[in-house]
């Protein structure tokens, strides 16, 4: 068995800033009222005719995690991209990043864990390298999730939270004798709550003709629906005890993290793992209160972030977590 580690890390995210006080111009809401419930302070969303779509945010995020690990486009060998909000129907966003990099011919897969999706797509990443079937993998996370919103007062408990971006890690073999590399991974699903997180329609049960001919102006089924309370209840639960049982796993205490760095769902939720887990400010990273929650995209954002700024370091224990849609929660223990 091979050993993978994250060689390269990169991020995009859209030029256009939209904060709370843009969002009272068009919905009942107030700056207080989404801070003191989410944290967040401001988010990216797309401009129509900005040329920024999901697959073209997910290649600008990957060309730069390639160039930081040093591996040609050519070099290559699967294509992994989560996210809720593809481009098509069908196909998958993968195959179009694989034409924008101008990446030969590879296999390319779309994984539609929603908020758990890179860390899905991460894991899954790591096994392939693992047996030695793929040296190098490129794992995408990117969202366009603000053209898909109900930016009105009925839709303001979803759409205050989320925004647009991309982010990306270069997974690759790693042959050293050190204990460095993802250490294990963790993933879990409940489905009998898969509603309560949900966008229902257009879907093959409601298929666009039918919502068409019905033409029902309060119909909300083509909008995100989220149970804010019960999937926070359920969040805070998840989040707990996914990243336990993956110290637990690899016999490692909270202590011995160097970096948390969680889905990027709610500060509130994040606050709350953090003070269960008695860890210090130092050792999380939150960046929800410029972005907003990003879906597949917010981990390789932040992780991104803290590695720019230099809080993840080779020789680091750094743990992702994500919770999300599905219900389907799941974490990653690395050691840089």
């Amino acid at each position: 068995m091979y050993k993978a580690i994250i060689a390269g890390l990169g991020k995009y995210l859209p030029d256009n800033v939209v904060t709370n006080n843009d969002l009272k111009k068009v919905m009942d809401t107030s700056d207080e009222w989404i801070v003191e419930r989410t944290g967040i302070q401001e988010r990216r969303h797309i401009i129509k005719g900005s040329g920024d779509t999901t697959a073209s945010m997910g290649a600008e995020a990957a060309k730069i995690a390639l160039e930081r690990a040093q591996c040609a486009a050519e070099e290559v060998d699967l294509i992994l991209f989560a996210t809720l909000s593809p481009d098509y129907y069908f196909p998958g966003s993968g195959v179009l990043v694989q034409e924008l990099l101008a990446i030969p011919d590879c296999p390319a897969m779309d994984i539609r864990n929603q908020c758990s999706g890179f860390v899905y797509a991460l894991a899954t990443a790591d096994q392939f390298v693992r047996t030695g079937m793929y040296k190098n993998v490129l794992v995408i996370g990117s969202e366009n999730h603000s053209g898909g919103l109900d930016m009105s007062t009925r839709g303001r408990n979803v759409s205050v939270i989320f925004g647009d971006g991309a982010g990306a890690a270069l997974v690759t073999r790693y042959d050293g004798n050190d204990d460095r590399g993802i250490l294990s991974s963790h993933l879990h699903s409940e489905g009998k709550h898969a509603e309560e997180l949900s966008l229902i329609g257009p879907s093959t049960n409601r298929w666009v003709p039918q919502i068409m001919e019905e033409n029902d102006p309060e119909d909300t089924s083509y909008y995100p629906y989220m149970n804010g309370q019960f999937v926070f209840k359920n969040a805070v639960v998840r989040f707990s005890e996914v990243i336990k049982e993956g110290l637990l796993q690899n016999q490692l205490a909270a202590e011995d993290i160097k970096l948390l760095v969680p889905h990027q769902a709610n500060l509130r939720i994040a606050q709350f793992v953090q003070k269960k887990f008695g860890l210090g400010e130092d050792q999380v990273y939150n960046n929800i209160q410029r972005y907003g929650n990003t879906t597949a995209a917010s981990i390789p954002i932040a992780l991104t972030e803290a590695w720019e700024e230099g809080r993840v370091k080779q020789g680091d224990l750094v743990v992702l977590a994500a919770f999300g849609s599905g219900f389907t929660w799941g974490s990653s223990i690395i050691k840089w």
